[in-house]
């Protein structure tokens, strides 16, 4: 006895699912442009402000703790004008949910940034009173650096062409604050967190809207 054939699936229905698969793919090879220039501006100048408000103070431990409001503000900053150019795309009626390049792009951003999180815990090493000099005046400022520009370099292999060409320019002053121990710590995380992100946001926001 054979098994009866499965009834062949309408045309509409296939149809339909061939246009889902398109339209998947497509989504899939797109690029992320929902990198807010505006707000990578506004990164720079907190940035700036706080490489002048650093470098005045008189302990490594108000030093980091200076840089560790930044980057919490800037975390806050960044993610708060990203969602807004995101819900602009969407429209106020649109459902929000991560594109596949939107998944793409913070696949690729977030585990270098845990990455500098976990070597700056090493590095202080909380367990032990006061921070060392030689670390907030050259490593800290070189690893925050480099692994930052590692991350925007990968995120931005799913977004638009300026992206991971800014994210290059975090990865050599990175290297440059860890191998010229002679340079100005705060000098360089102002060229990069404040002159780099004030440079290429403005470039995004005129080219790319926002």
């Amino acid at each position: 006895m054979t098994a009866p054939e499965p009834e062949p699936t309408p045309l509409h229905d296939r149809a339909l699912q061939d246009l889902s698969f398109i339209r998947r793919t497509m989504e899939g090879a797109a690029s992320f442009t929902d990198v807010p220039g505006k707000g990578i501006v506004a990164l720079g100048l907190i940035a700036i402000a706080a490489a002048g408000i650093a470098s005045r103070q008189a302990t490594p431990d108000g030093w980091l703790m200076v840089w560790l409001v930044t980057g919490i503000v800037g975390g806050l900053v960044g993610s708060g004008t990203m969602y807004h150019k995101m819900r602009q795309r969407i429209g106020t009626g649109g459902a929000f949910s991560l594109s596949a390049p939107a998944r793409k792009f913070f696949l690729g951003y977030w585990p270098a940034l845990l990455a500098g999180a976990v070597l700056t815990i090493a590095l202080i090493d909380p367990g032990t009173p006061g921070v060392e000099a030689h670390v907030v005046d050259r490593l800290l400022p070189g690893v925050w650096l480099l692994l930052y520009g590692v991350g925007v370099t990968t995120a931005g292999a799913h977004s638009v062409r300026a992206v991971p060409l800014m994210g290059i320019g975090f990865i050599l002053l990175g290297a440059t604050a860890l191998f010229c121990p002679a340079l100005d710590g705060d000098l360089m995380l102002a060229l990069g967190f404040g002159a780099l992100h004030i440079g290429f946001g403005v470039h995004i926001a005129r080219r790319h809207g926002g």
